[in-house]
């Protein structure tokens, strides 16, 4: 069996997880990151916010994150070489980010948000190029913030998201020239409510180095599986 071929199988179950209705354990999750959310003071949820904003509106309007790598007519198997090599690569540099800031503490530890945001992001930025895509394209940097959204949201939120990338070569086509509106709001709230569970931890004393290290390296492995399979979306033929 070809390599394609063997991807394709894997993108197929893949798909499947993306449309998985939210079970008891997802709705249970959600309740209970609502009752931390209210916990968590104010100027946090305010930090926080303001550093997913300013990422949000880089990667859209700007072009601090663009790659030159874009490799064009070279096998599949080539390319996820490429993208392993560069995932182990951010998953490091993530990982030991999370030592040096949780090791740190309270204020070390805030810190790390908009740090881990700018590894993810330079992440799929790199991973765009090695599937071929120009990220000058506006279009291709809002494919990257649903990426992005993908990997980092709810389930119930996941379908909605799933659904505009697997018609992206329709949706992308009813998108204006330029971009005017994304719903950033949105896309920080489901970020640090997917994330709040695990790297709050990182704030506390003694224990925030390890878990700074372990979450990163898992936050990152996760958007590299989604990229991944998000990109194979639209470079396999069905």
């Amino acid at each position: 069996m070809s390599y394609e071929k063997l991807a394709a199988i894997e993108m197929k179950r893949w798909q499947a997880r993306m449309q998985k209705q939210p079970g008891i354990l997802d709705k249970l999750s959600r309740k209970a990151q609502t009752k931390i959310n209210n916990l968590i003071p104010e100027k946090i949820h305010q930090a926080i916010t303001v550093a997913i904003q300013q990422m949000t509106e880089a990667v859209l309007f700007g072009a601090k994150y663009t790659s030159g790598n874009q490799m064009l007519d070279v096998p599949l198997l080539f390319r996820e070489k490429q993208l392993e090599e560069k995932l182990r690569f951010y998953r490091n540099t993530a990982s030991a980010e999370g030592v040096i800031t949780g090791a740190g503490g309270f204020l070390t530890g805030l810190t790390d948000f908009p740090l881990l945001l700018a590894i993810k992001m330079k992440f799929l930025f790199d991973a765009a190029g090695i599937y071929g895509f120009d990220v000058h394209d506006y279009k291709e940097r809002l494919y990257i913030l649903y990426i992005f959204q993908l990997a980092f949201s709810s389930q119930e939120s996941r379908i909605e998201t799933y659904r505009v990338i697997e018609s992206w070569q329709d949706y992308s086509k009813s998108l204006p020239p330029g971009l005017d509106e994304f719903n950033w709001r949105s896309f920080q709230q489901e970020y640090r409510d997917y994330i709040d569970l695990v790297k709050m931890a990182q704030l506390l004393p003694f224990v925030g180095a390890a878990v700074g290290a372990v979450a990163n390296y898992k936050l990152l492995e996760q958007l590299g599986d989604t990229a991944k399979n998000a990109y194979r979306m639209r470079i396999l033929k069905p």
